[in-house]
């Protein structure tokens, strides 16, 4: 019925706006014939009635402002961040690791002295803020991890703004598989001289029982209005020096609770799945000769290990939290 509205109205538009743009000569001949009191129409400003299409500018709009969408970059010492207004989550999160970065040094930061803030760059009205995640049952998960960033405390402090961080189900992910995931990044550094690290949340679809496929997902806050993603990808990357080629690898897994036992290589995609899920641009400008599987060079596979897990069940506002 919605559909049998719109297209009326739409044939209606159309109708009214050719009556004041101008009939054709046989029309109106047609209809002073048969009354003198029906109105005149209206011409368009041209001695011929030809509608000019130059008049049309739909780009005087933004004389008001450019509305957008704006993706916030913020360049970090540790890494880059491309922060999404709309979902309130980075889009991605680039980083760049070494064995001296990540190597234990008396400058190493210390995530005890550093703090979940929110990031004071993106307007308030776009910001996600540290009362979204009160009582929300998500971790805040960094996206670009503290423990990548850990050369100084200002780089360890940077990854705690909010901008780099998005919803993950806490034990049994963010505590658990993923945490050994990142973990399994940082050993890469091991074999290549830089390793660079692409991470992100997705909305992915899934298969309702009616047959249909849709995208649902969790929005939390005060008001709700930050998604919780239903999966997080990595893109990752290793060099050597002096080869132009890359060994490079996708993955994508749920933001849900993953048995350690999984192997990570069941999480593998093709950069090019990950490309139409994310609408990302990847790797383009490196030819196909010249990218090597990340997984044919290395095991991929996780260490179980224990660490210190970061509980992150966010009872109470924290002193001065917006």
């Amino acid at each position: 019925m919605s559909k049998v509205l719109i297209n009326s109205l739409g044939l209606g538009t159309v109708g009214t706006a050719l009556y004041f743009w101008g009939k054709s000569s046989n029309d109106a001949q047609s209809n002073s014939s048969s009354s003198s009191n029906l109105p005149v129409a209206i011409s368009s400003g041209s001695s011929n009635g030809v509608f000019d299409p130059s008049n049309i500018n739909p780009q005087g709009f933004f004389k008001f402002g450019f509305p957008g969408p704006i993706h916030d970059l913020a360049n970090r010492s540790e890494f880059v961040s491309c922060y999404d207004r709309a979902l309130r989550n980075p889009t991605w999160v680039v980083e760049h690791i070494t064995k001296e970065s990540i190597a234990k040094a008396n400058q190493n930061g210390d995530r005890k002295k550093s703090v979940f803030k929110e990031d004071e760059a993106i307007p308030v009205k776009f910001r996600n803020r540290l009362r979204d995640y009160f009582r929300s049952g998500f971790d805040r998960g960094h996206q670009a991890p503290a423990a990548d960033a850990k050369f100084n405390q200002l780089a360890m402090d940077e990854t705690f703004f909010l901008s780099n961080i998005s919803p993950q189900v806490g034990d049994g992910f963010n505590r658990d598989y993923w945490s050994h995931f990142e973990d399994f990044a940082r050993r890469l550094t091991n074999k290549f001289d830089d390793v660079r690290i692409m991470t992100g949340p997705l909305y992915l679809p899934k298969l309702g029982p009616d047959g249909k496929y849709r995208v649902t997902y969790e929005v939390i806050g005060s008001p709700p209005n930050i998604a919780v993603p239903t999966h997080f990808f990595k893109l990752i990357v290793g060099e050597t020096h002096g080869s132009e080629k890359i060994s490079c690898a996708a993955f994508v897994l749920p933001n849900d609770v993953i048995d350690n036992s999984t192997p990570l290589t069941s999480f593998q995609v093709p950069i090019e799945a990950l490309e139409r899920s994310s609408g990302l641009d990847l790797l383009h400008k490196v030819p196909y000769f010249n990218k090597v599987d990340l997984c044919k060079q290395v095991k991929c596979d996780i260490i179980v290990r224990e660490f210190p897990k970061q509980v992150d069940k966010v009872l109470s506002l924290p002193p001065g939290s917006k």
